[in-house]
C-alpha cells in the first residue's frame, strides 16, 4: 500500500518541461506579464546543471523566431534555450526590456530546471543584436558571453563599454552585403571594443545579406562553439541600474 500510495503522489508532482517541445509561458516582472518560448531537450536531467542560452529576436518577430533555430544545436550539445519578446515587436527597449526583465527571466528558469550560473549566454539577431551587446556590456558579471549576427553598438551607446565591470567576451557574424549593418558600422563596433580589451571576434559571410535564417544552423552552430567555451570565473553578480536619459534607447 506504501508503494502504490508513493507512486500515486509522483503522479501529481509539478511537472517540469523535460522534453523536446517548444512552450510558451508567461513570467510577471516589474508588475508587467510577458511572454517568452522555452526548449528543454530531453537530455536535461535534475541535478545535472547545463548551460542557458537566452535569444534576442529581430524587428517584426517574436521569441519563437530565434528558439525554432536552436532546437536542433540543443539537443546536440544539452543546453536549454529561452526567446522572450520584446514589448515593442518593432526592438527592444531599456529600461523596458532589460537588463532587470531578462534577470528576472534568468532567476525564473533557475528556479525550475538545473541551470549552471556559471553559463548564461545572450545571442541576438538584429535589433535583438544591438540589444545583446548593451545588455552584455551593462551585464558583464551576470552573463557569462555574447553571439550576435547583424548588429552594432547604437549611437550614444560607447559610454558602456566603459560600464562593463568584467571584460565579458564577444562574438559577431554579418555579412558583406548586410544593408541594415554594413561592415564599416560593424567592425567600428568591433575597434571600439578591441581598444577597451573586451574579446571580440568578427566574422564576416561572404555575399550574405541581413536574412539570418536560412543561415541559422550554420551560424548557431559557430556561435555556440564560441560561446560554450566561456564560463564566469565566480558566481553570477548583477548590477542594478538607475536609469538616465542617456542610460535609454
Amino acid at each position: 500500500m506504501k508503494v502504490l500510495v508513493a507512486l500515486i503522489a509522483l503522479l501529481f508532482l509539478p511537472a517540469l518541461s523535460f522534453g523536446n517541445v517548444i512552450e510558451k509561458d508567461l513570467i510577471t516582472s516589474n508588475g508587467r506579464t510577458r511572454a517568452y518560448y522555452l526548449y528543454v531537450p530531453k537530455s536535461v536531467k535534475p541535478g545535472n546543471p547545463v548551460p542557458l542560452v537566452l535569444t534576442l529576436h529581430g524587428s517584426g518577430h517574436n521569441g519563437l523566431s530565434l528558439v525554432e533555430k536552436w532546437t536542433d544545436i540543443a539537443d546536440k550539445e544539452g543546453f536549454i534555450v529561452a526567446g522572450p519578446d520584446s514589448t515593442n515587436p518593432s526592438g527592444w527597449e531599456t529600461p523596458t526590456d532589460g537588463p532587470d526583465f531578462l534577470r528576472d527571466l534568468v532567476e525564473g528558469l533557475k528556479a525550475k530546471y538545473p541551470i549552471d550560473p556559471r553559463r548564461v549566454y545572450l545571442f541576438g539577431h538584429s535589433a535583438g543584436a544591438c540589444f545583446a551587446l548593451q545588455i552584455g556590456l551593462m551585464e558583464s558579471q551576470y552573463f557569462a558571453g555574447v553571439a550576435i549576427h547583424a548588429g552594432a553598438l547604437q549611437e550614444g551607446n560607447s559610454w558602456l563599454i566603459n560600464a562593463a565591470a568584467r571584460k565579458i567576451p564577444m562574438a559577431i557574424w554579418v555579412g558583406t552585403v548586410d544593408n541594415y549593418f554594413p561592415l564599416a558600422t560593424v567592425r567600428a563596433t568591433r575597434d571600439q571594443l578591441k581598444a577597451h580589451d573586451i574579446p571580440v571576434e568578427l566574422t564576416e559571410i561572404p555575399k550574405h545579406d541581413h536574412w539570418y535564417y536560412d543561415m541559422a544552423p550554420k551560424i548557431n552552430k559557430d556561435a555556440w562553439e564560441f560561446l560554450k567555451k566561456n564560463s564566469l570565473p565566480v558566481d553570477p553578480q548583477y548590477r542594478q541600474y538607475q536609469f538616465e536619459d542617456r542610460g535609454r534607447r
